[in-house]
């Protein structure tokens, strides 16, 4: 089982030609709305892998909470243990160009009084694994890394957005995601270069690095594994990473190794650039399998 406790946003996609510079306004080829969050990106990535998922977060009292959950729904994620609270649900502004490049802008919400203590402690056992990211309140995140960690869970930490986490926490988890940025931004809070061994041996834990078109490397008990990424032309790279993260997990918690669960989990994350959007972009169990066997047979 995968436990996620992270955020649920209602994301408002602009399609842009180019992505306005600071003072400057163009106009969109097209907006809608489409549900987001990190924490229900992630969730319904891998339940679509076919990964039995939980979600625990929080939305508000107002007209996007329904909207932003209706994704979660259709997954097949439950979301009994998200809770709706005083104040406005979550909300992003995503600009995307031609190139497929983007910019967001997050107005966190109700995801800020989302609260770990409804997780229950029977479900943080060794047959679980909790998956969590940075839009939460950062103390809520620890604090439930450390029950985890405790109660036997692995934990994976997606450090995204980037913003920081007690040393004592961050060497709680079983393996730290980030990408390049994110990475640069730990290395400098840990006193180490933004590789994934060199990150690995300053915090005694796995990591794993993502770098987009140049693939992904992990390092995990003095292990250094590296997987290309998977060839295509992007078109929207909007929740690309957040697919990667959902099916890697997925992958972990159907039984498969690390690099095994990078190799799907890169597949998924191409696939994911092929399409526009969010929670939409995520592919289903087949697709991605059907990428992975075309390739085996290739290689043969």
């Amino acid at each position: 089982m995968i436990l996620v406790f992270g955020s649920i946003n209602l994301d408002v996609i602009f399609d842009m030609e180019t992505l306005p510079a600071p003072g400057e306004t163009r106009l969109a080829r097209a907006m809608r709305t489409e549900p987001g969050g990190k924490g229900a990106n992630q969730a319904v990535a891998a339940a679509k892998d076919g990964a039995e998922v939980a979600l625990y977060g929080a939305v508000g009292r107002d007209a996007f909470a329904g909207p932003a959950q209706a994704g979660l729904e259709s997954a097949g994620v439950d979301v009994w243990g998200v809770e709706a609270v005083a104040g406005a649900t979550g909300v992003a502004s995503i600009s995307t160009d031609a190139a497929g490049r983007n910019v967001i802008a997050v107005a966190p919400g109700a995801n800020l009084k989302a609260r770990q203590d409804k997780v229950p402690e029977e479900f943080l056992d060794d047959k679980t694994i909790v998956l969590l990211q940075m839009e939460c309140d950062s103390r809520e995140t620890a604090r439930l890394i450390e029950r985890a960690s405790a109660a036997g869970a692995r934990v994976i930490l997606n450090l995204a957005p980037a913003g920081e986490v007690p040393l004592h926490v961050l060497r709680r988890c079983w393996l730290i995601v980030a990408n390049a940025q994110e990475a640069e931004y730990l290395a400098a809070q840990v006193g180490a270069a933004a590789e994934a061994a060199s990150l690995a041996a300053r915090l005694g834990v796995g990591v794993l690095r993502t770098l987009g078109e140049d693939g992904s490397e992990a390092s995990v008990g003095g292990v250094v594994h590296r997987v290309p990424a998977h060839r295509v032309t992007a078109i929207d790279t909007t929740a690309a990473g957040d697919c990667y993260v959902g099916v890697l997990a997925a992958a972990l918690d159907r039984g498969r190794d690390l690099p095994a669960a990078m190799q799907r989990a890169s597949v998924a994350a191409a696939l994911a650039c092929t399409k526009r959007g969010s929670q939409g972009s995520a592919p289903e169990a087949a697709d991605i399998d059907a990428v992975l066997t075309a390739g085996m047979a290739r290689s043969e």
